[in-house]
């Protein structure tokens, strides 16, 4: 009988410590699924920035858990942020926030990432779409579409591709073989995507909507890339596949990607993807080209559009930008002539040479031996409150903006 009691009493107090260590062992690891991590950002540069863009590749931060939503403060104010997962794979990829830098400043923020979900909501400062039409014209939201290169779905895609927007601007891109970076001008700061569709009815026109500012026809608008056959630039055919598809839409940027499959360029079978990220509070996006191989000889370009009776400037080291007025589409009667503004900037050691065609002010581009480069694009439209009203102010603005984006914040981990 005392050896039962003895083997019943130590089972019991065996049971009792072995719930308290793993009740202790599961508090440990939910302690163990947060951890805070502080970045230093500095901007060096001489001018004040607002809105200044920050993204962080998390695989540059371990962590030792997957992250699933983080909160970044500087000091005691929380800035808004969003992480990415930028190939698919269901994991984030970089954490996104946009950030006011005063002149040759420095800051630290604290960034607390934990392996659980968020429910925290914030504004969204940037909108994204793209719409599909149904048997009955309904117009359905979809994500992505991959299609073959000889289909045709322009005009089965309402605003005829993706389309993304700031406060300040709305661009679109066409989704077919000219794969044209399109523009929106709009009167007042504000979001209008969602509600007008890229098409504003004359009752949003009235209450003062923006509009399509520019009639790209085959040009390459504004920063579209294209093939350079040493007299004009070409279109993005012929193609085994191309898809486009939205990444990110918010609450601080967007992230639209173009992707061409089995391109036959230049004696070359490329795959090329493009991706267009427009951050809050901004009117230009940054492009980033890249190919699944490093590159041999081949070359493109890119620029602006030479809208008709524009004049146009360029520092012959990457800038290149245009100030012209034009009927945005081809009824000249209900719709009267916008003006805009139009610049792209390549970094100079992309630049091959300055070249010109019919339609277009250009750079040929290239990197032979890498898989990527990147650029930036922008436009101002007159009607804007806001805006650039002469080319004067607007050639003015974008070496301003050429300065800025060659002076980025710098970000370092601290611990």
């Amino acid at each position: 009988i005392q050896n039962f009691i003895f083997i019943n009493y130590y089972h019991n107090n065996m049971k009792k410590i072995l719930n308290f260590t793993i009740a202790l062992w599961c508090s440990l690891n939910i302690l163990a699924t947060e951890k805070n991590v502080t970045v230093e950002i500095q901007n060096n540069w001489k001018q004040d920035k607002t809105d200044a863009p920050i993204a962080i590749k998390l695989n540059e931060i371990s962590v030792g858990f997957p992250i699933k939503s983080a909160i970044i403060k500087d000091q005691n104010k929380e800035i808004p942020s969003q992480l990415d997962d930028l190939n698919g794979d269901r994991i984030a990829d970089e954490l996104a926030f946009v950030i006011d830098m005063p002149a040759n400043s420095s800051k630290k923020v604290t960034i607390t990432f934990s392996s659980e979900e968020s429910d925290k909501q914030y504004e969204s400062r940037v909108y994204a779409d793209m719409l599909i039409s149904d048997k009955k014209g309904k117009h359905v939201p979809i994500t992505s579409l991959t299609i073959p290169g000889t289909s045709n779905v322009y005009n089965q895609l309402h605003h005829h591709g993706p389309a993304f927007e700031s406060e300040l601007v709305i661009y679109r891109i066409y989704f077919d073989q000219k794969q044209t970076v399109d523009i929106y001008g709009k009167f007042n700061k504000g979001f209008e995507l969602k509600e007008s569709g890229f098409y504003p009815n004359d009752e949003q026109l009235a209450k003062g909507f923006g509009d399509d500012v520019l009639r790209v026809s085959g040009s390459c608008g504004v920063g579209t890339l294209k093939g350079w056959n040493g007299k004009k630039a070409t279109h993005v055919e012929p193609v085994r596949y191309r898809a486009e598809r939205i990444m990110a839409a918010g609450p601080i940027r967007t992230v639209v990607e173009v992707e061409d499959n089995d391109w036959l360029y230049q004696g070359s079978k490329l795959n090329m993807t493009t991706r267009y990220i427009l951050y809050a509070g901004h009117r230009d996006a940054e492009v980033y080209i890249s190919f699944e191989e490093p590159l041999k000889k081949e070359v493109f370009c890119t620029g602006v559009q030479d809208i008709k009776e524009s004049v146009s400037f360029s520092d012959h080291k990457g800038l290149i930008a245009c100030w012209g007025t034009d009927w945005p589409v081809n009824d000249t009667i209900k719709y009267a002539k916008e003006t805009v503004g139009l610049a792209t900037y390549i970094p100079q050691k992309y630049v091959k040479e300055e070249v010109k065609d019919k339609s277009n002010y250009l750079y040929a581009v290239g990197n032979e031996g890498h898989n990527s480069f990147n650029y930036n694009i922008t436009f101002t439209s007159m009607k804007e409150t806001f805006g650039y009203k002469s080319p004067e102010e607007w050639f003015a603005y974008v070496q301003e903006w050429k300065q800025e984006l060659e002076h980025p914040c710098t970000v370092k981990i601290i611990k």
